[in-house]
């Protein structure tokens, strides 16, 4: 038997991408399994709706906390909360395959710390943007800003990669161009809430904040600076 072991086939999954994961899906599947009245009683049925009205997020609260200045705890809560609600299972689905497959590319370089801010703060900025721009009374739910985020720092991984290169830079922005492009048809054709602002606010929070959360990145800016 050689000595020397063999690379590993796939990486490990970063641990705070394992925890979000396990988070938005065990939420999930508790109000599936109390929906189908596995647990919880018949008052399980009703532990959706419950949540939503306690935890989404609100356009129409926060314009009411910026009209009066009154920053109610329970309300701001909401700015983080409303990223672990999603409308079913096909939503939370969708949401929790997308942060494994972003998050492990973004885990693999940023540290767990730097991953899990990327993705709260990003979750913060794109209810901030669906409050601002579409002021929408429909609550905004599930991971996707959140996740739209991690899809930020992974195009900046890949808008530096292409700059190293000398390869355009413009390309890393394709996936994002085709995300959004299909929400907007959907949008279009089949109706719906204004949710793909979050997301797009979500993006471009990720974007920027991988200038800070790279490794290396507060030296690269401080010596930016000198030079300038």
């Amino acid at each position: 038997m050689s000595s020397s072991q063999s690379p590993k086939a796939i990486n490990p999954l970063p641990p705070v991408v394992a925890a979000l994961f396990l988070v938005v899906m065990g939420v999930e599947v508790a109000f599936w399994a109390g929906s189908k009245g596995m647990i919880g009683g018949p008052g399980a049925i009703g532990w959706r709706l419950a949540a939503v009205q306690k935890y989404a997020f609100s356009a129409e609260i926060f314009q009411w906390m910026l009209d009066n200045n009154r920053w109610v705890p329970e309300h701001l809560l909401r700015f983080v909360s409303y990223l672990f609600i999603h409308a079913n299972m096909t939503h939370a689905l969708f949401g929790g395959v997308l942060l494994l497959a972003m998050g492990k590319m973004v885990g693999e370089v940023f540290s767990g710390l730097a991953t899990l801010l990327i993705f709260v703060l990003s979750g913060v900025s794109g209810a901030l943007g669906f409050a601002l721009i579409t002021g929408s009374p429909v609550p905004l739910v599930g991971s996707y800003p959140g996740v739209y985020g991690l899809i930020g720092a992974f195009t900046f991984l890949l808008w530096v990669r292409l700059g190293a290169v000398g390869a355009p830079q413009a390309r890393a922005f394709s996936l994002i161009g085709i995300l959004v492009t299909i929400q907007l048809v959907f949008s279009l054709v089949f109706g719906g809430t204004p949710d793909w602002v979050a997301d797009v606010a979500g993006f471009v929070a990720g974007f920027l904040l991988s200038f800070l959360l790279v490794p290396g990145g507060w030296r690269r800016i401080r010596e930016m600076i000198r030079h300038d």
